[in-house]
């Protein structure tokens, strides 16, 4: 019965990544380590809040979804996909 759940986290990931591609790919266009600061501040700040929802049924698919987003959304800013 994870279906469903595996819909909500690839849902999610596609948006998250796409949300950190395009602002990456706006960062980069004005200084390639604003880009990376920016990104690790955003994650770190938002990592502490998030972490606690990890363990409520529909929120856990969710956060999933984020983080696969967010780690697929830095691989591809890497290769160039901005």
């Amino acid at each position: 019965m994870n279906g469903p759940g595996w819909v909500v986290s690839g849902f999610s990931a596609a948006v998250v990544a796409t949300a950190v591609i395009a602002c990456g790919a706006a960062m980069v266009a004005v200084h390639p380590v604003l880009a990376i600061v920016v990104n690790a501040v955003v994650a770190a700040g938002v990592a502490p809040t998030l972490w606690p929802w990890r363990a409520v049924p529909v929120w856990r698919w969710v956060l999933l979804g984020g983080v696969i987003g967010v780690v697929g959304g830095w691989v591809a800013l890497l290769f160039g996909a901005g």
